[in-house]
């Protein structure tokens, strides 16, 4: 499959806290938005203002792990837009295979099957994927382009608010790219820990998927929170590259591949 054969779409990433919006026309995505569940007044006038820039053919697709947020921009594109939505893994095949490891494929977050596939169509090469948002997951993608799995863990914010809501006396801190390594003060060493503990964790499981493999895939990050977690990728020796739109290329991936089967 190629991205470029794909007509206009307006994708939709339904997540558990944003729905991420954007234009994919062929290779380029542009006018993307991450607006709020809770706001939908902001929600339709960026529908809106997209759709009306998209010229015909075109089609909203969504992927969702929040039936929520789900509901929501369904309500919103039906009174906008006028438009139904084509759901990815529901309405269409799931964008990419599943190994048969995987006891049940169906759990799998449609976001993590999106944006590993967009990942593996842009790389034609294995690959890990470390994708940023509410949780973060590290997903590895096998050479024939198979989705073999990773791990989950709780979100760079997620963890900053576990912190602060679950101690008597830490507080809750604004995350930053740590430029320390020994901390000054109790912000500084909520900061370092949580920043570079997820930095550990992809080299970690990194490391682990490529002695099991064989091999040392591409890494890549992505989602709302990678430039937070990988604020300059290619320098450390782990990372290959920051893609901020994976997860809206492999909706669009996922509507193709229905095309492809009518």
């Amino acid at each position: 499959m190629k991205i470029d054969q794909i007509p206009n779409i307006l994708g939709c990433d339904c997540g558990n806290s944003s729905i991420k919006i954007g234009w994919v026309a062929g290779d380029i995505v542009c006018d993307t938005q991450r607006i709020a569940i809770t706001d939908r007044d902001k929600l339709a006038t960026a529908l809106r203002e997209v759709w009306e820039k998209m010229p015909d053919p075109k089609q909203l697709v969504a992927a969702s792990v929040n039936p929520s947020a789900l509901k929501v921009l369904e309500e919103v594109a039906t009174e906008t837009i006028s438009a139904k939505a084509i759901i990815v893994g529901i309405d269409t095949p799931i964008p990419m295979e599943v190994t048969a490891e995987v006891e049940n494929p169906k759990s799998i977050g449609m976001d993590r099957l999106c944006t590993a596939a967009a990942a593996y169509d842009k790389l034609g090469v294995g690959c890990i994927v470390a994708d940023f948002g509410t949780a973060v997951t590290v997903d590895c993608v096998s050479e024939k382009g198979v989705f073999i799995g990773g791990a989950i863990l709780p979100g760079l914010q997620m963890s900053a608010d576990a912190l602060s809501e679950k101690t008597a006396l830490l507080p809750r801190v604004k995350l930053r790219d740590p430029d320390w390594i020994f901390p000054r003060n109790t912000d500084e060493a909520i900061i370092g820990g949580i920043i570079y503990g997820v930095r550990g964790a992809v080299r970690q499981l990194s490391e682990l998927y490529a002695t099991e493999l064989g091999s040392w895939p591409l890494v890549i990050v992505t989602g709302g929170d990678a430039e937070l977690a990988f604020p300059h990728p290619t320098e450390d020796g782990l990372v290959q590259a920051r893609v901020d739109d994976l997860s809206l290329r492999g909706i669009a991936i996922g509507f193709f591949q229905m095309l492809l089967k009518k």
